[in-house]
């Protein structure tokens, strides 16, 4: 259901604001994501993985446009050793979080090689790792809602952006002894069509 909501908000952005845009560019992109769980839980370090996706560039005005994207991210995040004792779990070192993201940017284009961006995002979780799921638990919420902020330099059709997201909900979901919010660095290459 959270699917299908999600990708019908994204149809219906895309469809109202082409009404009254100047230009329209479909590209894909790829990169690494660098995140973090705030918690006692987790190691207080920032992990790696990555992401793929596509994005619609749909320019309003010169300066103003409108960047809805769609694209997977999978990372593997380190617990710490209080994550088994405060959860009596079985010695949990490592969990493996895979979501589908769907941000909607509104991009400032003070030129014609940079846009500064800033929007909502709603991340769906796809996959929690079999560690998870092998201790009979739904750890992590369905999904997260983030704010994300960054930059991006257009050179030709290529682009090339950093991105800094920080996760607004709670998305520990076994009960309410902590909170666990995410925070992502993305950095990544596009090609505009």
């Amino acid at each position: 259901m959270k699917k299908t909501i999600a990708f019908l908000v994204l149809c219906l952005t895309v469809f109202a604001t082409s009404t009254f845009a100047q230009h329209i560019k479909f590209g894909v992109k790829a990169g690494a994501d660098i995140k973090k769980l705030s918690g006692k839980s987790f190691d207080d370090q920032f992990s790696y993985g990555y992401h793929a996706g596509a994005f619609t560039e749909i320019g309003i005005t010169k300066k103003f446009g409108i960047q809805p994207e769609v694209y997977f991210s999978q990372v593997n995040i380190d617990t710490s050793n209080a994550f088994s004792a405060v959860y009596d779990f079985k010695k949990i070192s490592n969990i493996q979080l895979k979501y589908i993201n769907i941000p909607i940017l509104l991009s400032f284009k003070p030129n014609k090689f940079v846009s500064l961006q800033a929007g909502p995002q709603f991340g769906i979780l796809m996959d929690k790792g079999n560690t998870v799921l092998q201790n009979g638990q739904n750890a992590f919420k369905q999904g997260d809602f983030s704010m994300l902020a960054g930059i991006q330099m257009n050179i030709s059709h290529f682009r090339l952006y950093g991105r800094y997201a920080v996760g607004l909900n709670d998305i520990n979901d076994i009960d309410n002894k902590e909170k666990w919010k995410t925070q992502t660095i993305q950095l990544g290459l596009g090609f505009a069509f």
